[in-house]
C-alpha cells in the first residue's frame, strides 16, 4: 500500500514556488528569496507559509499564504494576526493571501479584517482566491504543479479527460507522484466513486490515506458533536420558553432556530431565565 503523501501547503508550494507567487499575488517580475520559516512565538500551522520575495515595483517584501479547505469566519481575524506577526518577526511589508480550496454557499467571503473601538481603527487587507473560481487551464499553461491535485474542483476541471491528464503528469513525474493520493479524494466530490476508482486504479482503502480525506472525517465528527450540543440547548430553549411565557414564548422558536452558533443560544437562554416579560426578550433578540 502507498504511504501518505506529503500534501503540506509548504510542499505544494515548492513545487514551483516562482509561479505560485506570480499567481497568488499578480506581479509579474516578483522573484522568490526563500521560504521561511512560519512559527511564531505563540502560533505554528501547518497551512501557513511565509515565502521571502522581491521585485523591481515593490522591493523586498513577503508573501503570506493562508491555505484552508473551507471558508471559515474566524478567518479575518486570524489574517490579521498572522499578517503582523509575520511583519513583527521579519522586519517586512507583507502581502497576505488566503487560497479556500471548498465551497459552502453562497455567502461573501471577506477580504478584510475591520474593527472600530471609541473612534480607534484597525483594518487588514488580504487576497482573496476561491480555488472553485480559478480556471483549471492556467494549471496547465503557465504551469501551477501545486494546483494538480485540486484540478477536480477548479472551474472546468469536473470533467474526466482533465482529471486524467492531470493524473497522467502527477504519475509521469518523481516529484510529483507522491500527491496523487490527494487527486482522487478531490475528484469524489466532482464524478462517481466507481469511476474514480477505476481512474486511479485504487480502492477506498488508499484513499482513505489522503490527509484532507482524514480532516473532512474529523470535521464531521465534530460538526455531528456540535449539532447534537446544539439541539440540546434549543430543546431547554423551547421548554423554558413554554414555562414562562406560554405559547407567545414558543412563537419566538422559530426565529430562534435561525441561529447556528452555540455561544449565542447559550446567552439566549441565559436571557430567558433573566427576562421579566415577552417584550423584554424580543427585545434581546
Amino acid at each position: 500500500m502507498a504511504k501518505p503523501a506529503d500534501v503540506s501547503t509548504k510542499k505544494l508550494i515548492s513545487l514551483a514556488p516562482d509561479n505560485w507567487v506570480k499567481w497568488v499575488t499578480q506581479i509579474s517580475d516578483i522573484v522568490v528569496g526563500e521560504i521561511l520559516n512560519s512559527e511564531f512565538q505563540w502560533i505554528s500551522r501547518e497551512s501557513d507559509v511565509l515565502i521571502r520575495v522581491e521585485s523591481k515595483q515593490y522591493g523586498e517584501f513577503l508573501v503570506l499564504n493562508e491555505l484552508q479547505l473551507r471558508p471559515s469566519s474566524e478567518m479575518p481575524r486570524r489574517m490579521r494576526a498572522y499578517t503582523a506577526l509575520a511583519e513583527e518577526k521579519y522586519k517586512l511589508p507583507t502581502y497576505p493571501v488566503l487560497i479556500n480550496i471548498l465551497k459552502i454557499g453562497d455567502e461573501e467571503i471577506p477580504n478584510r479584517f475591520a474593527s472600530n473601538i471609541a473612534g480607534l481603527q484597525a483594518r487588514q487587507d488580504y487576497r482573496v482566491i476561491n480555488l472553485w473560481e480559478v480556471d483549471v487551464k492556467i494549471v496547465f499553461e503557465q504551469p501551477l504543479p501545486s494546483l494538480l491535485p485540486f484540478v477536480p474542483i477548479l472551474q472546468g476541471g469536473e470533467n474526466e479527460s482533465t482529471i486524467r491528464e492531470a493524473l497522467r503528469i502527477l504519475r509521469a513525474d518523481e516529484q510529483l507522484n507522491q500527491l496523487e493520493t490527494v487527486l482522487p479524494f478531490f475528484a469524489t466530490f466532482v464524478l462517481e466513486s466507481t469511476l474514480v476508482q477505476e481512474i486511479m486504479r485504487w480502492d477506498m482503502a488508499v484513499l482513505r490515506e489522503s490527509p484532507w480525506y482524514q480532516e473532512i472525517e474529523q470535521r464531521g465528527i465534530r460538526i455531528g458533536e456540535e449539532r447534537g450540543r446544539r439541539e440540546e440547548i434549543l430543546s431547554n430553549i423551547e421548554m423554558s420558553l413554554e414555562v414562562k411565557f406560554g405559547s407567545d414564548g414558543l412563537e419566538l422558536i422559530s426565529q430562534i432556530d435561525q441561529i447556528s452558533d452555540l455561544e449565542p443560544l447559550k446567552e439566549i437562554l441565559r436571557n430567558i431565565v433573566v427576562a421579566n416579560t415577552i417584550e423584554e426578550l424580543q427585545d434581546i433578540l
